[in-house]
């Protein structure tokens, strides 16, 4: 395979994954888009978080928030927990690498707040432990998760929200947990223009 197939392989795996999701992930990204909306109309904040690219898709989100999307708007109360290099080394030094976003939320998080949660694999440690906190601080908690949703599955509750990509490959999970960041902040946006911006 040349290199130029290879490209075109990889956009038609995308392109394919992205076709396979869109139902079962449409309903679930309309209901997350409610959610995130209606909490921020209450006053909440939403805290993310995630490793790796997904830490990049944390603060790619929060960014959209604090500043705009596509529209304009006021920022909205937004905090990506991978950003601070102090605090993250701190907790991973003086405690486990497993707990450097849940001793955050533990200070951070209030009732009513929400935890944007991202693992492709499900499985990672510290975002395991983050929902933990999340839940006993009394926040809500949409995953975004892949393959079989790992054990991030087992924790969410009803009233919680798991966006699951339905595909091995981590890439291509990625790519769609992103388009799920800009659907996300879509919703918000459009919602946002039928109402006044929470203040």
């Amino acid at each position: 395979m040349d290199l130029e197939q290879r490209v075109k392989q990889n956009f038609a795996e995308s392109i394919q994954v992205k076709t396979e999701a869109l139902q079962t992930l449409q309903p679930l990204l309309a209901q997350a888009g409610k959610l995130l909306v209606n909490r921020l109309f209450h006053g909440a904040k939403i805290l993310s978080c995630g490793n790796g690219g997904s830490a990049a898709d944390a603060q790619h989100f929060s960014s959209e928030m604090l500043n705009r999307f596509e529209k304009e708007r006021q920022g909205l109360p937004a905090i990506a927990l991978t950003t601070d290099s102090s605090t993250l080394t701190s907790i991973a030094n003086d405690y486990d690498y497993s707990k450097i976003f849940a001793r955050q939320i533990c200070a951070l998080g209030h009732p009513g707040d929400v935890l944007l949660a991202i693992s492709t694999s499900g499985n990672s440690a510290n975002i395991i432990s983050a929902i933990q906190a999340a839940q006993e601080q009394g926040m809500l908690v949409i995953a975004l998760t892949g393959q079989q949703g790992g054990e991030i599955r087992s924790l969410i509750r009803q009233q919680d929200i798991e966006i699951c990509v339905p595909t091995e490959r981590t890439a291509r999970i990625q790519e769609v947990h992103l388009l799920c960041i800009h659907c996300l902040c879509d919703l918000i946006d459009y919602q946002c223009a039928q109402m006044s911006c929470p203040k």
